[in-house]
């Protein structure tokens, strides 16, 4: 059987300005298929590629799959879409598989849109592809489909959720096949080097209220860093990678695993050779002060914190835990372990105004981090804040859920003014920072890797790629009553996000319910019995 992995072609002017992504997903999906017999797996990365509708046509013409199989987030379904639509008028045959966590809660909508789509896979995709694959391999997927756990289809006119699969359980299962993916076609642009985003750990145990990460896992699992630390040799010596960003949401939440994986890192001679980057929290770096200088030497040189906002109202809508002040001194920390810094701001909620906006950059440059990063607030519809502000929600259209588009309109301000106000922050930011800090502050390594990061951020900015500039029509302040996100306007509000999806986080949340409410029935029937006693008492007396 022919198996055919596209990667959509979406950008967005968000991330990739750093350089190109390795898609992930494919490697650790084509992994479990060789080792259950799957050998003639193709891949073609249409977002790396730059593959036009009409090249993805005939490139799979030309391999006449049996099945084709891509993924989505939030702003990439309306392409991923489209693979699956090209597939369908050009190789009918071929059965259609979309994964991804926007598909796995919103699959009625998908469905709905799509009906060009045969199955949807729902949560992490290895097992469940084996045994899916394997039914479609044998020609009896559609009368057994329904015996699979963690697909959604089409029946008719119904629309059908099997139950959800379990969770992948034994980690040292999850062995991804790197040599799917092109290396030579995946540079981080700060150090030239090919880089790689490899999985130490899956889930988080909190549950932030904008994120959708924790609901996607469901539970925290971690691998062990031995079998990390092979795959990241093995992406080095075999494959030339120099840089690799963990792909976890926060890699230090099991502080002994990851002392034990950098320890590995360590013996094996690998920080001369592979530097490497993570996202964590601010009580992470506090917890771990005396140890950044151990990280440090285990090869980590960037971390991207979880700031998140600079008024504390934020951060407690945001379920962040953590407080503002804490922001400043963790910045301070791993700057003093010479470990690069990158703040993450979140802004573009309903309270939003030029006086928050001025306040994020005056905090971030009295923070001094070595970056900074102003992300629109988006609102994913499958998390706990949607619900709380989805009739706030105007813009429907998903191809503009990427963190550098408007969605939410603030109370006291246009998206054209808002998108000008974070330009502001950046523009400021970074002049200063390059004419005052990078080429200045310290040699070697350090100097390489600022001048690097600025070269990337230099390098989207006169591309007009850096947050769709160009696309949207923005050159300075003097457009920002001009600016046009070409929303498609026709798109409508999405039915709930799937009501079957259960996290340890919710099971959690059920059984503190329970608890509360047997202590209170509890509490109710014991204020009845001495209203009852008290009543007796009282007759005996008269």
């Amino acid at each position: 059987m022919r198996i055919l992995f596209v990667h959509p072609n979406y950008r967005s002017g968000g991330a990739e300005i750093a350089g190109t992504w390795p898609p992930a997903w494919v490697a650790y999906l084509t992994g479990p298929l060789k080792c259950a017999g799957f050998t003639d797996i193709h891949f073609i990365d249409a977002m790396t590629e730059g593959v036009s509708d009409e090249e993805l046509r005939d490139r799979m013409l030309a391999l006449q799959p049996d099945v084709v199989g891509t993924t989505a987030i939030t702003p990439s379904i309306y392409a991923a879409e489209r693979v699956l639509e090209i597939a369908a008028l050009n190789v009918p045959k071929a059965v259609r598989v979309l994964g991804g966590v926007h598909a796995t809660f919103m699959y009625k909508q998908v469905l709905s849109e799509a009906p060009h789509i045969d199955v949807i896979v729902r949560g992490e995709g290895e097992e469940i592809a084996v045994e899916l694959f394997t039914a479609i391999s044998e020609g009896r997927w559609k009368q057994d489909r329904a015996g699979i756990k963690g697909l959604a289809f089409r029946d008719g006119d119904k629309i059908v959720a099997t139950p959800a699969a379990d969770t992948v359980k034994d980690m040292s299962t999850l062995k991804p096949d790197w040599t799917i993916l092109d290396w030579d076609q995946y540079i981080y642009l700060p150090l030239n080097t090919k880089v790689a985003i490899p999985n130490l750990a899956r889930g988080c145990p909190f549950t932030c209220s904008f994120c959708s990460q924790w609901k996607f896992w469901r539970d925290y699992r971690i691998r062990d860093p031995k079998d990390v630390v092979d795959e990241i040799e093995d992406l080095h010596v075999n494959h030339g990678v120099g840089f690799f960003i963990l792909a976890d949401e926060e890699p230090t939440i099991n502080r002994k695993k990851f002392i034990e994986f950098c320890q590995e890192l360590i013996d094996r001679g690998l920080p001369d050779k592979v530097k490497w980057g993570i996202n964590t929290r601010v009580t992470d770096i506090y917890r771990d002060r005396e140890l950044l200088p151990f990280y440090r030497k285990a090869g980590l040189v960037h971390v991207s914190l979880g700031t998140e906002a600079a008024a504390q109202m934020k951060l407690d809508r945001f379920n962040k835990e953590t407080k503002v002040e804490e922001n400043k001194q963790a910045i301070k920390l791993l700057r003093d372990a010479d470990i690069f810094v990158e703040a993450q701001f979140i802004v573009g909620l309903d309270n939003e105004t030029p006086e928050t906006l001025e306040e994020t950059y005056r905090m971030a440059w009295d923070w001094q981090p070595d970056l900074a990063n102003w992300a629109m607030y988006t609102p994913w519809p499958f998390t706990p804040l949607f619900e709380e502000i989805k009739d706030q929600v105007e813009i429907h259209d998903f191809s503009k859920y990427n963190f550098v588009t408007p969605i939410m309109k603030p109370s006291a301000m246009e998206r054209g003014e808002l998108l000008n106000g974070v330009m502001k922050n950046y523009r400021r930011f970074y002049m200063q920072k390059a004419l005052f800090h990078y080429p200045w502050r310290g040699t070697g390594f350090r100097r390489r890797y600022l001048l690097g990061c600025l070269y990337a951020f230099l390098r989207a900015g006169f591309k007009r790629t850096f947050y769709d500039l160009g696309k949207a029509g923005y050159w300075g302040p003097q457009t920002q009553k001009k600016v046009d996100f070409h929303f498609d306007e026709s798109r409508a509000a999405a039915e709930d996000a799937a009501t079957d999806w259960q996290t340890n986080a919710d099971r959690a949340a059920q059984a503190k319910a329970r608890r509360e409410a047997v202590r209170k029935q509890m509490k109710e029937r014991g204020e009845e019995r001495r209203r009852d006693r008290i009543d007796v008492a009282a007759d005996n007396d008269a």
